[in-house]
């Protein structure tokens, strides 16, 4: 049945009725599909290349290049659909490309066959071409789905913060609705929607709701694929991602489709105090110090969970000589007390003073865990599921605290966080793909390196990366949070659930 917005909603109150559940799971699974290629591509794809015989610097060369795309397109697709609007075109369209190229990517080197040629520079511009192109659709697809949560909120900006009596709890809806999704120009498909406010609370909190169920979709897959098919040759290796590829894209086509047959096209609307509002210049925020410090943190934020994601296969599989089925196993884990940790954040009344507290408990979580990832011999790695479960806690306390940092920054300046969200998501993409790129350039394909024993376990990229890249990034987030001047202004729990 297709939604039409115009019988839920009322374009001249300011909040229309509720919407029915239906329509808000609808919208809800429709990023299911860049959910589910977004954690297979930061999980497997470096494993995954490397595996079948690119170097690691050339692997990483591929995903540089899709960083980069990402970056690139989200700045473009935002603006274009800002000025021209057609949601569901933009969405229909990006997840095309991105069912087709990351089929593409996983399924072996298309220009290398059509070339006749596998030659290594060949094999790294053919995986460089369809991960950009991976990249492109899948931030069209993003953008279209989500754009500009600020103009969205749950309340109206002059509701969001009153004085000393805030409103609404808008920290933390920033941060659960920013968790698995940045924040873009343009206007806000939840605002053109619906603006009942609980209807807004409830379409984010399905959204994320789904990208739980994308990214545990995800490692099923990958775990029951591991088990299955054994890996004995370069095509095996081939066959298995191959697998996973497919499943996760036709998993993710079957609910794309369930969106853009149950959500019709929203108007392209904004408030009218919104109009009226000049656009504020990026040189405003370029005179704050708050910019350039949670600009710090959310980088270093970023990057501990980032670069985290994607050396845990490799450090599972080749150091702590795991069963194939654990590089599966151990990224679920952490997502899960991930999850529930997040889950359990939005019953607490933030202040500036408790998301820099909290953040900096995250930080010595993940310290703690590096240390014992640095030490872990192979002979012990069933202790690994334990500092997955703190690190899971660890990335949840400090995603969470520092994107609502961003929130406290931007405050009633909607007219201006387009560049904030845009700048911060534009500077995460390119260095989580320039960090990846230089510690891939030092990777070794070997299992394990030398200087092994029972204490240390074996000397590599993958192990000292692993602990003390995200470890330090942690640390100087938590010192570069300390110095911020955040208001003290409290903020109450939610009163809609998380999960719907």
């Amino acid at each position: 049945m297709i939604v039409d917005m115009e019988d839920e909603l009322s374009a001249n109150e300011p909040y229309a009725k509720p919407l029915q559940r239906r329509y808000v799971f609808y919208y809800g699974v429709g990023h299911m599909l860049n959910d589910i290629t977004s954690a297979c591509w930061f999980t497997y794809l470096l494993l995954f290349l490397t595996e079948i015989g690119l170097t690691p610097r050339d692997a990483a060369i591929v995903m540089l290049s899709g960083q980069f795309a990402d970056g690139i397109a989200t700045i473009v697709a935002g603006e274009l659909i800002d000025r021209f609007g057609h949601f569901k075109l933009w969405h229909a369209g990006g997840s095309v490309l991105v069912a087709i190229s990351f089929s593409s990517v996983f399924g072996g080197c298309l220009p290398c066959k059509i070339l006749g040629t596998n030659s290594s520079s060949a094999q790294t511009i053919g995986y460089s071409v369809f991960a950009a192109i991976f990249n492109v659709g899948w931030a069209a697809t993003q953008v279209s789905h989500m754009e500009k949560h600020a103009n969205g909120g749950l309340q109206s900006p002059k509701q969001t913060f009153d004085g000393d009596k805030p409103k609404s709890d808008v920290v933390l809806w920033d941060s659960f609705l920013l968790m698995k999704s940045s924040v873009f120009n343009g206007l806000s498909m939840v605002n053109c929607i619906t603006r009942n406010p609980s209807s807004r609370v409830a379409l984010a909190s399905c959204r994320n709701a789904f990208t739980m169920v994308a990214n545990l979709s995800l490692y099923a897959i990958a775990l029951a694929v591991f088990n299955i098919f054994s890996a004995r040759t370069t095509s095996d290796i081939e066959n298995q991602y191959l697998w996973i590829a497919c499943l996760s894209i036709f998993l993710g086509c079957c609910f794309v489709v369930i969106f853009l047959a149950g959500i019709k096209e929203p108007r392209l609307q904004q408030q009218s105090e919104h109009k009226c509002r000049q656009r504020i210049s990026w040189t405003h925020w370029f005179k704050k110090t708050l910019y350039y410090q949670v600009a710090l943190v959310y980088l270093l934020m970023r990057l501990v969970t980032n670069v985290s994601q994607t050396l845990l296969a490799f450090y599972v599989i080749n150091d702590l000589q795991m069963a194939q089925y654990a590089k599966a196993l151990v990224p679920a884990v952490i997502y899960i007390c991930s999850f529930v940790a997040s889950v359990a954040l939005q019953e607490i009344k933030w202040t500036g003073k408790r998301l820099k507290i909290i953040f900096t408990v995250g930080a010595i979580l993940w310290v703690f865990s590096g240390a014992g990832i640095l030490f872990l011999p192979s002979e012990l790695h069933g202790f690994m599921y334990l500092l997955s479960i703190i690190i899971g806690v660890a990335n949840a306390l400090m995603t969470v605290t520092g994107i609502s940092m961003e929130s406290v920054l931007v405050g009633e300046d909607l007219n201006g966080c387009a560049f904030v969200y845009g700048s911060l998501s534009f500077l995460d993409k390119i260095s989580c793909g320039i960090a990846l790129y230089v510690l891939e350039s030092y990777q070794d394909t070997a299992p394990s390196l030398h200087g092994c024993n029972v204490f240390g376990g074996c000397i590599s990229v993958s192990r000292y990366g692993l602990a003390l890249v995200p470890g330090s990034c942690a640390i100087l987030g938590a010192i570069v949070a300390y110095t911020m001047d955040l208001p003290t202004s409290t903020s109450e729990p939610l009163l809609e659930p998380l999960l719907v």
